[in-house]
């Protein structure tokens, strides 16, 4: 609720011209305040509407979230080997290189080693699901790096190669890693049930990576919404004035200025520079005297669709510390062990998360040879 407040808050906000930008850039004290009164008022809120929102509200947003989370991983495996590429081109440095191909090697190793370990602890007879779900993540990853370094797909998109292939297929096994080692043990397919030590460190080490991977996502995808609104190449649109500002001339401006904003007209009329240049040229001016404001013209990234996602970061993580909304606890040995993360529902949401992420990936190096034009 926090978040969602905060999000209809700055709806609308492009620039720090607005007053309302204040409430994203400061007014900390306030909202320290706001979220310590909504987390008492939660324990007076009934339990029937926290039902209403796990059912309807959480589990949709957690399934966007995800969504969101495996886009993100396909442009970050795009992003680090171009960004690799580039390095390499400019200097020639061996150290990119080697930082390329090692860690090429190294997602390769990591997918060959989970996907060995799984066939032998978790695809023993008998184990039919989980061999036909090993066995579908090795097809898919094998098709997914065939096709990253296929002739028609590099014609169209030169920069794709085994690097991309390598960190999607090492995510996807993971998660089919994690789906096996949550699976319920009904048919003796999950020796991690059965040694309590090993079940430990895989819950300990599987939260640590989780919290990580939701804290990556969750700051990447809020602060990579600049997307959806002004991109270069959009057609320009001008500052509109607010309250602090206006376009009245209450000095004469020196030769010097007016020399300078004559030239900057004239390269904007000639198409030399982009007509947001004259409101460049204006913050200049006014910023004389106080620190350049780098979101005057526009904000770097949507203020609500960063809360928005925020939201659905707590969606998920509310799902998965309640075990998508069950609860289990067991008794074995004297001791009492909460379970969480351990049905089938979690295992088939880890599955079809790893399918889609194959897909995502697949489909970034078809559309271009598919959809020239956009891309």
């Amino acid at each position: 609720m926090f978040h969602l407040g905060l999000a209809l808050l700055l709806l609308g906000v492009r620039s720090t011209r607005n007053r309302r930008s204040s409430i994203q850039n400061g007014w900390w004290g306030p909202k320290l305040v706001a979220w310590a009164l909504l987390i008492v008022l939660s324990f007076f809120i009934p339990n029937g509407f926290f039902v209403f929102w796990s059912k309807y509200i959480a589990i949709p947003g957690s399934i966007i979230f995800i969504f969101f989370g495996l886009i993100l991983l396909v442009d970050m495996a795009h992003e680090w080997a171009e960004k690799c590429l580039e390095n390499y081109e400019e200097s020639e440095s061996k150290t990119w290189q080697t930082l390329l191909v090692g860690s090429t090697l190294g997602m390769f190793v990591v997918t060959i080693v989970l996907t060995v370990l799984m066939f032998v602890f978790f695809a023993r007879s008998g184990c039919g699901l989980n061999k036909a779900i090993i066995s579908v993540n090795l097809v898919l990853a094998v098709i997914s790096t065939l096709m990253s370094i296929h002739p028609a797909v590099q014609e169209h998109n030169p920069r794709s190669g085994l690097a991309q292939a390598g960190m999607v297929g090492a995510y996807a096994t993971y998660l089919i890693m994690s789906a096996v080692a949550n699976e319920p043990n009904d048919k003796q397919c999950n020796p991690l049930v059965r040694s309590g030590g090993a079940r430990t460190v895989a819950v300990v080490i599987g939260a640590v990576f989780t919290f990580l991977a939701i804290a990556y996502s969750t700051t990447r995808a809020a602060t990579q919404t600049s997307s959806l609104g002004n991109r270069r190449g959009q057609e320009y649109e001008a500052l509109e004035p607010d309250a602090d500002y206006h376009s009245l001339i209450t000095s004469e401006p020196s030769s010097r200025a007016a020399m300078r904003a004559e030239a900057l007209q004239r390269a904007v009329e000639s198409g030399g520079l982009p007509a947001s240049a004259l409101d460049d040229d204006l913050d200049d001016e006014s910023d004389d005297d106080n620190e350049q404001d780098d979101e005057r013209a526009a904000v770097r990234y949507h203020y609500s669709v960063f809360h928005v996602i925020f939201f659905l970061a707590t969606c998920y993580t509310a799902l998965l510390l309640t075990n998508w909304g069950t609860m289990k606890i067991e008794d074995e040995d004297n001791e009492r062990f909460v379970v969480i993360g351990r049905n089938y529902a979690n295992v088939w949401l880890k599955v079809v998360s790893s399918w889609v992420c194959y897909a995502l990936y697949v489909w970034s190096l078809i559309a271009p040879a598919v959809m020239p034009d956009r891309f």
